[in-house]
């Protein structure tokens, strides 16, 4: 370090409670369950990427709470990009699911390191060469492409990516979901 330079620590909000329920519950749907102000830390440490090639936080819009078909909340972001458009893991990890369904198409589950979170990656075109459940990917991993697949509308290509606070690791789909907005903080980068 040069003469002068000093190391400056990044301010961090002061620390709430750590076990009671967070305050804005606009960053989670309430009506699944609860998440508490450690695992809202704990997500903003894993420093997420969003999980598009070439995508940057600030063009991930604010669809969590829009309204879907049949009185639903979306609890996700839908990431507009050109069919093909690699998608990356969002952040280091375990695949713990590959399936088909009929809301979001090809999709993928997988966790962080400690399988607190889980994220949903839907409406794919298809999975990334040799991808398989129980392999470990690091943040900007191609996971697959962006496609239309499940009732995505065929003239929209996007990414729908969930984040979900587990209550059951053999139940991926059946967490709480978390806005993933806020916590994406790195552009879609391969690395």
């Amino acid at each position: 370090m040069g003469a002068g330079s000093a190391i400056r620590p990044v301010p961090r909000r002061p620390a709430p409670e750590q076990s009671g329920p967070v305050a804005d519950s606009s960053l989670f749907d309430p009506a699944k369950g609860t998440v508490t102000v450690d695992d809202v830390e704990r997500l903003e440490r894993r420093i997420l990427g969003v999980p598009v090639l070439g995508g940057y936080p600030a063009d991930v819009p604010n669809s969590f709470v829009a309204g879907r078909s049949g009185g639903r909340r979306h609890n996700a972001a839908d990431i507009m990009a050109p069919r093909g458009t690699p998608v990356l893991s969002a952040d280091d990890g375990v695949i713990r699911r590959l399936s088909t369904n009929a809301l979001g198409g090809i999709t993928i589950y997988a966790t962080d390191p400690d399988e607190r979170f889980a994220y949903y990656y839907a409406h794919l075109d298809g999975y990334a060469p040799d991808l398989h459940v129980d392999q470990r990917v690091r943040r900007g991993d191609v996971l697959g492409y962006v496609g239309t697949t499940g009732n995505a509308p065929v003239n929209v290509p996007h990414l729908h990516f969930q984040i979900m606070r587990l209550l059951d690791r053999d139940r991926l789909w059946d967490g709480v979901p978390i806005d993933p907005k806020p916590f994406l903080q790195l552009p879609g980068a391969l690395r």
